[in-house]
């Protein structure tokens, strides 16, 4: 997360004025924390962080301590606040997991280490290796929530100082924002972070489309506050005269949720009505009800537009009762009812635990908190086996889509992803129920099993013992990934021998649109390899897997391809070099020519031989020799930049000449690298140790920075490409180092 780049001429943040400000904050709160503890934390940071600037030119600090001003704002806990302070720390600078424990605890030092992991999360990345990051997410979540917690802390300051990255920066963080931790503040409940993450994202995913919204929305807002202060006072005045105590607040909706409208509607800003919001805050249930009657008799209700999330409060915790009204005006505006406590749990979702439950415990799951952060638990659970495709589709299903929510006949609300069906209500009571299943009722009606459930329906869900399991069509008709996996399952179990004659037919025919035959890639060499990377132990193992949809033909068969095209290619290679080495032992054999300084030149000896400075060859590389003008033959690597540029020139045809190293060379050769890498303190001192570990020769070396980097230019002697690139793998492991390069390549 650590970015450095050039300042630019703006006003730099003062860490230490950020500080006190973070400070003044948390006694502003009521809560009662060591500020002492607090301010040790950020001196740490401070002082690990020396050096390290952002994007923006100001101390890298300062986005630390933004992330624990975030966190303050959420209402967390003193550990919180002192792991945010320090959630870099680990991953940037050199203190570890125990210099943090030993200096505020293990649970600390456990969240710095959780959210330094889910820092590699990258929506960009390879499928495998996506899901694992999100499987550690996850049980990161289910470990300690306030680990994801710190974590939107971190993503929404980088989001607000998004403006200093390249384009193409911020659209893959606008992305993974959008697909990742947005959803993820929505589930967590918190809406107030997933609006902000929304709306910054969309500045960069979509500019154009966020400019013409809120440049309409500004010319509007003359009209839109009229309307909304008109409004406000008529709730008000009534509400009064019926003696209920309401805070009522008004806002334009965030500009995301009118983004999507119109994406979803297929309209333009002039089709977009209800842009207004009212709350009706009340301190009792009760109250809550009496207000939705008084809104209902003010103002004429939209049919359809109700929902009475008090009495069925969404998986995330929110509860509030909504309802659509239309003014005076024609204008149709939403106006939201809850108590204070909805409010806050609305507002903060899983951080209000904190922010209203402070003062003993850790602030880690309490008694009665379970089944809160149970789901989180379900999720990995039902996801073990899953490949990486459907991990991640199921994961944005069951965790991010809007719900539906359902009764049991005995009254039980169930929630499942919008356009689930009966197929996914039998799975969410139990496995048994959706293996036995053989028919199902809704509102007391029979239904067919791919009837799209709607909020309120009551579902019935008829079994038999002697029913014979579940269709493979099913798994096309579910929407839930829990039920997807416990279908998948069934087949894994029961059906093991048909899977496997299932699954080879399948990955056969896949071949064969790839104009391949299962034959072909039985090989060791290819088969063995790519059930090793799919982590099968038998070939029966994966095509069984094949067949009970466990992993898909198309990528068995993609796998098998690409592995035998890359044994053929060493193949091809290995011929090629046992026949260029054949070629090489003729031509010795016509002319034996005499190696000078261990370069033999085609068709002269005892010639002047001398290796050129602008690419510093060494052996091992592709190299090509130019006839000069009175100094013999400058030796030049083939990929050196003015080898590039002249060998088509046409005064120098014929100067061009073929040359080749000797077999046995025991001559050192001087070549020159540069190290680009964060500008730090003890860089040189740490590129000096690794050199002398390795006992390199080492000619020049200097050092100088390049707009917030730094380039350490190496001149060494080596005996030849192997050991240079032994040398250059090392450097590269330093901390901080982001390329190690030879100079003088054509493509520098």
């Amino acid at each position: 997360m650590n970015e450095e780049s050039p300042k630019t001429e703006h006003k730099l943040l003062d860490p230490d004025e950020m500080f006190a400000a973070l400070v003044a904050k948390i006694t502003g709160s009521g809560h009662q924390m060591d500020l002492e503890r607090i301010r040790a934390a950020y001196e740490m940071a401070k002082s690990a962080h020396e050096g390290q600037k952002r994007r923006d030119g100001s101390p890298y600090v300062t986005h630390c301590v933004a992330a624990a001003d975030i966190s303050v704002d959420m209402g967390l806990d003193e550990d919180s606040i002192v792991a945010a302070l320090l959630h870099d720390v680990i991953e940037d600078t050199a203190l570890t997991h125990d210099d943090i424990a030993k200096k505020f605890g293990t649970p600390v030092a456990d969240i710095v280490e959780g959210v330094t992991k889910l820092t590699r999360v990258q929506y960009t990345s390879k499928e495998d290796e996506q899901m694992e990051n999100l499987r550690k997410m996850l049980m990161a979540m289910a470990k300690d929530i306030r680990v994801i917690l710190i974590k939107i802390a971190d993503r929404t300051h980088n989001m607000r100082t998004m403006a200093y990255q390249s384009p193409e920066k911020q659209r893959t963080k606008s992305l993974e924002t959008m697909e990742i931790y947005a959803p993820i503040a929505h589930r967590l409940g918190m809406q107030r972070a997933k609006w902000e993450l929304e709306d910054l994202s969309l500045q960069y995913l979509d500019p154009q489309g966020y400019r013409e919204i809120t440049q309409y929305l500004n010319d509007r807002m003359p009209t839109l506050e009229a309307f909304m202060s008109t409004v406000e006072e008529k709730i008000q005045t009534r509400l009064a005269a019926e003696k209920i105590d309401a805070s009522i607040f008004c806002r334009i909706k965030h500009v995301y949720s009118i983004y999507r409208k119109m994406y979803a509607q297929k309209l333009d800003m002039e089709g977009i009505f209800d842009l207004c919001a009212f709350r009706v805050i009340v301190d009792t249930i009760p109250d809550c009800y009496n207000v939705l009657g008084i809104i209902h008799d003010m103002f004429k209700p939209v049919p359809g537009r109700f929902k009475d999330y008090i009495s069925t409060p969404k998986p995330n915790m929110y509860q509030s009762l909504h309802t659509t009204v239309i003014g005076t005006e024609g204008i149709p505006f939403e106006v939201q009812i809850r108590t204070w406590d909805m409010h806050h749990t609305a507002e903060y979702g899983i951080a209000a635990h904190w922010k209203y439950k402070m003062g003993g415990g850790s602030g880690v799951v309490r008694e009665g908190d379970e089944e809160k952060f149970a789901w989180v638990r379900r999720l990995l659970e039902s996801q073990q086996e899953s490949d990486a495709q459907d991990f991640f589709h199921d994961l944005k299903i069951d965790m991010f889509a809007d719900e539906v929510f359902v009764f049991s006949p005995k009254g039980d609300v169930i929630n499942l992803p919008v356009g689930a069906t009966p197929i996914d209500f039998a799975y969410s009571i139990h496995s048994d129920v959706g293996n036995h299943m053989v028919g199902a009722k809704v509102n007391g009606r029979i239904v067919t099993f791919d009837y799209v459930l709607q909020n309120g329906d009551i579902v019935e869900i008829r079994t038999s013992k002697s029913a014979p399991g579940p269709s493979r069509d099913w798994l096309t008709i579910v929407k839930s990934g829990s039920a997807r996996t416990k279908i998948k399952q069934w087949y894994k179990k029961e059906r093991r021998e048909e899977n496997i004659v299932r699954g080879r037919e399948m990955v056969e025919e896949e071949l064969r649109h790839n104009g391949l035959s299962l034959e072909e890639v039985s090989e060791e060499v290819v088969m063995g390899d790519t059930l090793k990377r799919l982590s099968y132990a038998t070939e029966d193992d994966m095509f069984a897997a094949v067949g009970y949809g466990g992993v898909t033909a198309v990528r068995v068969a993609n796998r098998l391809r690409d592995q035998l095209k890359s044994v053929n290619a060493e193949k091809k290679s290995v011929l090629d070099k046992v026949n260029a080495a054949a070629e090489r032992r003729d031509e010795r054999a016509k002319k034996e020519v005499k190696a000078i300084h261990g370069i033999l030149v085609q068709g002269l000896d005892n010639c002047l031989v001398k290796f050129s400075r602008c690419c510093t060859p060494v052996p091992g590389d592709d190299i090509i020799g130019f006839i000069t003008r009175g100094q013999g033959v400058s030796i030049h690597r083939k990929d050196c930049r003015n080898y590039a540029q002249r060998s088509h020139e046409p005064e120098n045809e014929g100067r061009w000449i073929h040359v080749a190293w000797a077999r046995e060379i025991l001559d050192t050769y001087v070549t020159t690298i540069s190290i680009y890498s964060k500008d730090r303190s003890g860089l040189v001192m740490d590129i000096a140790g690794v050199l002398n570990s390795l006992n390199a020769k080492v000619r020049t070396l200097s050092a100088r920075e390049i707009g917030g980097m730094a380039m350490t230019v190496v001149g060494l002697e080596v005996k030849n490409l192997e050991e240079l690139r032994g040398i250059m793998n090392r450097l590269s492991a330093i901390r901080g180092v982001a390329e190690v390069k030879r100079n003088g390549g054509s493509k520098e």
